[in-house]
């Protein structure tokens, strides 16, 4: 995985992981049958969007173990014993569980755990999750680990049937030249190359963060003042109320057409199981609630029809696929 600038310090790492794996998740609880318990392999999650696939899937019972931060996002990872922290996990918690396997996202921290966790003998899965379809990618692998493929298979298909109607919805509409801010101190941008990137596209959004870098770049307010925004989109954690914030630079373009729009990250930012979710709420804080019409109108057309399977999985179309909207569907 190619490096992405050069943030290092804890607490700016953390503020990154945070937007990666998001802060709520929406999941389904499983009740196995004792047989489907033994089935199951003894699994430890290093990763909340992991961990939120897992449980959507409806093998949270496989889980024997979680970094602290899924215990945090995913509710019903809390009773689960943790492993310490995303970018310091307790390798010795991690063994002494003795797990079949260890779910890790590709990083270079997590990377340096995977190799020590292989060495101490235990199976390691990396996943990737930086690009939309490696999210699907991750949904498909985790199920057929799982024996959950129908379930991963209908998850996907949601997700890609959001796609599509979101796209039809934001066709015709106005493009901002848009600024996803990850945090405001320091302040930190949804760049190139991101999942987030591609889902403000899909929505109708010209993100300006493409300019300044790949990833989740760093910028300045003079970078952010000079690139001169129509919508703000303020997904920082736990401060104060976005609007009243940027009222201090009156001439952002953004203030002042009243385009500043708090953006609950938990809604959006984890790369796990519901990107439909995540695809709605972007698309309504770009154009507002009147899309979301379109929006149902577009999955009502498309639930119409009758849907066949594909040899090939849509997400699997390249790393720079893009969905090209057309008057009735969106490719995926």
């Amino acid at each position: 995985m190619k490096k992405r600038g050069r943030i290092r310090s804890r607490s700016i790492r953390a503020s990154a992981a945070a937007v990666l794996a998001g802060f709520a998740a929406i999941v389904c609880p499983a009740i196995a049958t004792e047989a489907e318990l033994d089935a199951l392999p003894r699994l430890i999650s290093l990763n909340p969007s992991l961990t939120a696939i897992v449980f959507r899937l409806g093998a949270g019972d496989a889980l024997v173990g979680v970094d602290d931060y899924s215990s945090q996002v995913v509710p019903e990872a809390a009773r689960l014993p943790k492993m310490g922290g995303l970018f310091d996990p307790s390798l010795e918690a991690v063994v002494a569980l003795r797990p079949d396997r260890v779910l890790i996202v590709a990083g270079v921290d997590q990377q340096s755990h995977a190799e020590r966790l292989e060495r101490l003998g235990l199976e390691v899965d990396i996943f990737r999750n930086e690009r939309l379809d490696q999210v699907l990618e991750n949904i498909d692998r985790l199920g057929r680990l799982l024996d959950r493929k129908e379930e991963a298979a209908s998850r996907i298909e949601a997700i890609l049937e959001m796609r599509r109607a979101v796209a039809t919805a934001a066709l015709g509409r106005s493009q901002p030249a848009t600024l996803a801010i990850v945090d405001r101190s320091p302040l930190y941008l949804v760049g190139a190359e991101t999942f987030l990137d591609e889902m403000l596209e899909i929505v109708g959004a010209r993100n300006l963060g493409r300019d300044l870098a790949a990833g989740f770049p760093r910028g300045s307010i003079e970078w952010l003042i000079s690139a001169r925004p129509e919508l703000l989109l303020d997904m920082t954690p736990g401060a104060e109320e976005a609007t009243l914030f940027w009222s201090r630079w009156p001439s952002l373009p953004a203030v002042a057409a009243g385009r500043v729009v708090t953006v609950e990250a938990s809604r959006v930012s984890m790369p796990g199981p519901d990107l439909d979710v995540a695809l709605r709420e972007l698309a309504l804080s770009v154009h507002g609630d009147g899309v979301g019409i379109a929006i149902d109108a577009a999955l009502g057309k498309a639930r119409s029809r009758t849907h066949h399977a594909s040899e090939t999985p849509p997400w699997r179309s390249g790393p720079r696929a893009r969905p090209e909207a057309e008057p009735d569907a969106v490719a995926p």
